[in-house]
């Protein structure tokens, strides 16, 4: 399991295939909070997105590798709600 202590604000998040994910924002329990720049377009644009801590494979300097391919993940994201 990896210790999450070792995931940092600005670090970025890649898919297991080396495709970028997003930018961690912060932990929050078991999910990681991704900066609402990488948010994407359209009903997605300007919102934060989760991703499950369950997912992370490793640390490895500034990034947190995903066991899920890019793809893959940003259709397990979670989204904030709006409000």
């Amino acid at each position: 399991m990896t210790d999450l202590s070792q995931i940092r604000e600005h670090m970025n998040v890649i898919g297991a295939d080396g495709v970028h994910v997003g930018t961690v924002d912060h932990v929050e329990g078991d999910r990681i909070k991704l900066t609402k720049k990488d948010s994407g377009t359209g009903s997605h644009e300007g919102h934060h997105h989760y991703i499950s801590v369950g997912l992370v494979a490793g640390v490895e300097g500034d990034k947190v590798r995903l066991s899920a391919t890019g793809a893959n993940a940003a259709e397990l994201f979670e989204e904030e709600e709006a409000g």
